[in-house]
């Protein structure tokens, strides 16, 4: 059993620039600042204008692409990246994203964050049309699209191909000249443009700009298609594309609550910000009397001092986290597996003994951990344990890039009472943020149930797209056409 099995997991992060001549350099530097969306893998692929050049590695972005030796095998001045957490096929190299491939119409590398809810269903019709899949990522998929495809321009065929996909995505596309991005129809996924000394960048969050000291320019639209393609003189052209009638945009709510690192600005909104507010709503809808405030690192720091601030009681680092534990480094027999949450958690005793404490998390999943770590602070002398969650709970599973439990397997589903979980978890007392407390604290108003502002099915049941693949075709249809903008 893995030490991280409670806890959600994000598909991916991507991470792309053209025209500058340490492409591949400020690639691994974006892919360094995206690291927490995806662990398992890390993939580069550049061009240098004769040939494209590809290195994809299991492990840490900092394990590999530090190396001198590495970035030399990626010369050009265009690149794009990936970071990964298999949600859709194994963990494997052949899966390590971005994928390559030479086409009619020229070589093309894809990386992609999310999941298609289409993607087994056109991948079957594919292989019984007579196509080879060399991975069982969905991301090659696209690709047999695009080569199938009868546009003579690579922007056409890339259009042609995502025309035919389905849920939630973040993508880009690299070919001889064009550094190609695209966001689903609804915006599930995030994905952000920006610009450094004039030449373009996307990347998933914010973040992976900041490290590069690359100016933001804007949110890329949901359903939009953005070219910007090398001209023979070396300038830059940035072409944009529509859907004719396009849907309102619904963020990942997960991205607030967990995915995105703090400093990001998704969708607009700071994500510090909206996870203190998280906190800050909490201590109104679930006040108690306590000693001291203290957070389930790292995801509910933000959390925990807007609940302190609301509430009056001292915020202190009650657990400190052991930073430099990843997977589990000795071998997960019975008897160490005990250690299991101690090797990532320590509890930090002149804070919590004899105290009432108010354990404040980001989000309860499975709710092991949630049982390990109260035990580890009632070990540690505290008087009460009261556990206060900054998120509702979760129902149901994902289907857009998250990797969650079956249904059955939620918390939330296996009792039918608040304070029969408690029990289970050995806490005092347990309470979740309702989704309105939620909702306000990232877009500061309640949830519109006609028209919701955000992806929240693993709250709601909500879900925002047709589950193809989960539940078998019905009136199989493509998104409309998309008109140049430009």
């Amino acid at each position: 059993m893995s030490l991280d099995d409670d806890t959600l997991h994000e598909e991916c992060g991507v991470f792309g620039i053209l025209g500058h001549p340490d492409a591949a350099t400020l690639t691994a530097l974006g892919l360094h600042a995206l690291q927490h969306r995806g662990q398992e893998a890390a993939g580069i692929v550049s061009y240098d204008g004769g040939q494209f050049c590809s290195e994809r590695r299991m492990g840490l972005v900092g394990d590999h692409y530090t190396n001198p030796a590495t970035l030399a095998q990626l010369p050009g001045d265009r690149a794009i990246g990936h970071v990964r957490y298999s949600t859709t096929g194994d963990a494997a190299l052949r899966n390590v994203q971005p994928l390559l491939a030479e086409l009619e119409i020229g070589g093309i590398a894809i990386a992609h964050n999310g999941n298609f809810t289409n993607g087994l269903t056109l991948r079957r019709q594919l292989i019984a049309d007579g196509a080879i899949c060399q991975s069982n990522s969905d991301t090659e998929v696209v690709l047999h699209l695009i080569a199938r495809s009868r546009h003579a321009s690579s922007s056409d065929r890339f259009i042609d191909a995502i025309r035919q996909m389905e849920g939630g995505y973040a993508m880009l596309a690299l070919t001889r000249t064009k550094l190609i991005a695209a966001r689903d129809p609804i915006g599930i996924r995030p994905l952000v443009m920006g610009d450094l000394d004039g030449k373009p960048i996307f990347a998933s969050e914010t973040c992976a700009l900041d490290i590069i000291g690359a100016k933001f320019v804007r949110d890329i639209e949901n359903g939009e298609v953005v070219v910007c393609e090398i001209q023979q003189d070396g300038s830059i052209s940035i072409e944009t594309y529509k859907p004719q009638i396009p849907k309102q945009e619904r963020l990942c709510l997960f991205e607030y609550v967990y995915f995105a690192r703090p400093d990001s600005v998704v969708g607009g909104r700071n994500v510090y910000n909206a996870r203190k507010n998280m906190g800050i709503n909490l201590a109104k809808e679930a006040p108690l009397e306590a000693d001291v405030v203290v957070p389930v690192p790292d995801g509910g720091t933000p959390a925990a001092i807007g609940f302190a601030q609301e509430s009056g009681i001292p915020f202190e680092l009650g657990i400190i986290r052991n930073h430099y534990v990843g997977r589990t480094f000795i071998e997960p027999t019975q008897s160490i597996r005990a250690f299991g949450v101690k090797l990532k958690h320590s509890a930090n005793r002149a804070v919590i003994e004899g105290k009432r404490v108010v354990l404040v998390d980001d989000s309860i999943v499975r709710g092991t951990t949630s049982v390990k770590i109260v035990q580890m602070i009632r070990d540690a002398g505290a008087r009460e344990v009261h556990i206060r969650v900054a998120s509702p709970m979760i129902y149901h599973p994902d289907f857009y890039g998250i990797d969650t439990p079956d249904a059955d397997k939620l918390l939330a589903n296996q009792y039918t009472s608040l304070a029969a979980m408690c029990d289970y978890i050995g806490a005092d007392s347990l309470a979740f943020l309702s989704i309105d407390g939620l909702y306000k604290a990232v877009s500061g108003a309640p949830r519109d149930p006609r028209a919701p502002l955000f992806t929240d099915h693993y709250f709601t049941g909500d879900y925002p797209t047709r589950l193809l693949d989960k539940d078998g075709p019905s009136n199989v249809h493509k998104l409309s056409l998309l008109a140049n903008n430009g």
